[in-house]
């Protein structure tokens, strides 16, 4: 993976193994993408708390990875999970974290 575009980052579009429904975009450093292929679950790098986190590790609404695929310049992966908890991936409690229209209040 190529990760000196984004000062050690690589976006990861996450979707729905089953619906092919875009659940979420994060980021990974080498440690994060390392990590989630160790566990199987979805587990990102938080450019906010300059840490590693896996997804649901508080909720429980983890991401269990089906599918990892890579796109052609080696800078961006896609994940294909399935949903486990309540399946909401949002942190507003949506199912998805693109459920607002461009333009609408939040």
């Amino acid at each position: 993976m190529d990760y000196t575009k984004l000062n050690g980052l690589i976006p990861a579009v996450i979707q729905d193994a089953d619906s092919s429904e875009v659940l979420m975009v994060g980021f990974m450093n080498e440690d994060a993408l390392a990590e989630t292929r160790r566990t199987g679950y979805a587990t990102f790098f938080s450019r906010t708390r300059a840490r590693l986190w896996m997804k649901g590790e508080t909720s429980g609404n983890r991401l269990a990875v089906a599918e990892i695929l890579v796109d052609c310049d080696d800078d961006t992966v896609l994940i294909k999970v399935k949903r486990l908890g309540d399946g909401n991936v949002c942190h507003t409690g949506q199912r998805t974290c693109f459920f607002r229209t461009l333009g609408e209040e939040q």
